[in-house]
């Protein structure tokens, strides 16, 4: 019974505000995606730590080598954070320059965007295909980092230390002559 009069309300969501909307949801989803890999990482180090401990160097060093490709997703992840960032602030200049400029113009402007989405669809392919010596060095380093923590060294004295007497000659002690009394 909404509609006494048979008006049909229109609603005041645009097409760009789903987009919007759509754009804080996937905002969302990345940082729950983000947090969840943040404690799944701290899990896996001290998982490594435990097999170094268990004299697995092996397991150790593979699963570092995943946590460090899993901490080059989050950093794709941000970036791709900007980027949907980038292009909501696009969005917004576009409907504002739509009443400025012509059609042609703003499909031009359009391309340029798809041309450069596209490229960074490729650096993102070319940059996922596998590590470089640079990191394969990092996760080693990580790992004698993480063997360094493990080292057990004596304990400090609590106590100061004796001074030490310089070594040289020895010294004679000549004894004291007995005092006699005098008769």
């Amino acid at each position: 019974m909404g509609n006494l009069f048979g008006r049909k309300r229109r609603s005041r969501v645009t097409e760009q505000d789903k987009a919007v909307l759509q754009l804080k949801q996937q905002r969302d989803k990345l940082k729950q995606y983000q947090k969840r890999i943040f404690l799944q990482l701290e899990r896996e180090r001290t998982v490594a730590l435990q097999l170094l401990k268990d004299g697995k160097k092996e397991k150790a060093k593979l699963l570092l080598k995943k946590k460090r490709y899993q901490v080059q997703d989050i950093e794709f992840t941000q970036i791709e954070m900007k980027v949907i960032e980038g292009l909501k602030i696009g969005n917004e200049c576009l409907n504002k320059m739509h009443q400025a400029m012509s059609i042609e113009e703003v499909e031009r402007i359009i391309d340029e965007t798809q041309e450069a989405i596209e490229y960074q669809r490729q650096i993102d392919d070319m940059l996922a295909g596998s590590f470089t010596e640079e990191d394969e060095d990092a996760v080693l380093a990580e790992l004698d980092a993480i063997t360094q923590e493990q080292i057990d060294l004596p304990e400090v004295p609590s106590e100061p230390l004796p001074e030490k007497i310089p070594e040289t000659s020895p010294v004679r002690v000549k004894p004291k002559p007995e005092l006699v009394a005098a008769s």
